[in-house]
């Protein structure tokens, strides 16, 4: 099997009476083999990606990044209650270096619970785009020194139990963001690693109920997110509520006729403004419709 996709995207920014301009490009490319033996069934391939930025107002945060890569995945069956797949991707980035990437996760099934535990690690290479600097332009970014990749590690376990036609997951997980780049608006505009991670931990509970032609989902996450920040010391990531909640309703004839409503609460956050000086703004959103 074999997939390729192109994309060049052009942008004008205006930041006030600053102007930027800039082109991304993107190339992608990926080959695969899958076989099965007896309870086995494997998939191995090589990909390829070059991303392109190519500022014409700041040509010095212009990158060229190539990653040619190689990945194989092996799932066996061990028995009618315990599934596993592992897999692994090595990927040779030209200017970051080589990074493996693993992944282990198991599937358990019994007395009616079904249950799945995954761990696994990735890398992002870092560029200057960010949230903040999508809102506030490169012109007067600084890099007082080179980023480094950051690198991810999570882990999560989820249960899930049927009861004729309602169904309950609830999953349990955590990630750890090691060198994240970290954008500086006070005093000095810049953008640089932190030197101690970013930590994610959560619950998200699922709740389903289908009989036709109705069906209903409920659904809550809490996340407790945090970061260092050079000034504050750690605290809770921007813009990351610890608590959301979402209700969908729908009733649905096949081949006639289909209605839902929909609502969403996203509980309270924070946000820095700046530059003046960072404080913390207490945000919440609630929004349903049909």
């Amino acid at each position: 099997m074999a997939r390729f996709s192109a994309t060049e995207q052009q942008h004008r920014h205006q930041f006030g009476e600053v102007i930027e301009n800039d082109r991304h490009e993107l190339l992608f490319g990926e080959v695969s083999v899958r076989g099965s033996i007896g309870r086995n069934t494997w998939v191995a391939g090589a990909a390829a990606q070059r991303d392109a930025y190519r500022p014409q107002n700041v040509p010095r945060f212009a990158y060229t990044y190539v990653v040619p890569g190689v990945f194989v995945q092996e799932d066996v069956n061990i028995a009618h209650w315990l599934s596993i797949s592992a897999s692994a991707r090595a990927d040779f980035h030209n200017r970051y270096g080589t990074f493996l990437s693993p992944r282990l996760s198991a599937l358990v099934r019994w007395a009616g619970f079904t249950s799945r535990l995954s761990a696994g690690q990735g890398f992002f290479a870092p560029t200057s785009l960010t949230e903040e600097t999508e809102a506030a332009g490169l012109s007067r970014l600084a890099l007082p020194r080179p980023l480094v990749a950051e690198r991810g590690r999570s882990a999560s376990v989820d249960l899930t139990r049927a009861f004729g036609p309602f169904s309950v997951t609830t999953t349990l997980f955590a990630s750890n963001i090691s060198h994240p780049v970290y954008v500086d608006r006070g005093t000095n505009y810049q953008i640089f690693n932190l030197p101690a991670p970013t930590r994610n931990r959560g619950v998200e509970m699922l709740a389903t109920w289908r009989k036709a032609p109705f069906s209903a989902t409920a659904s809550y996450t809490y996340v407790r997110s945090s970061e260092l920040d050079p000034v504050a010391g750690r605290v809770e990531v921007p813009l990351t509520p610890r608590h959301s909640f979402g209700l969908v309703g729908m009733w649905e004839k096949e081949g006639v006729a289909r209605f839902g409503i929909e609502c969403y609460y996203t509980g309270r956050a924070t946000s820095r403004v700046q530059p003046v000086q960072r404080v913390l703004i207490p945000l919440h959103h609630f929004w349903c419709h049909g």
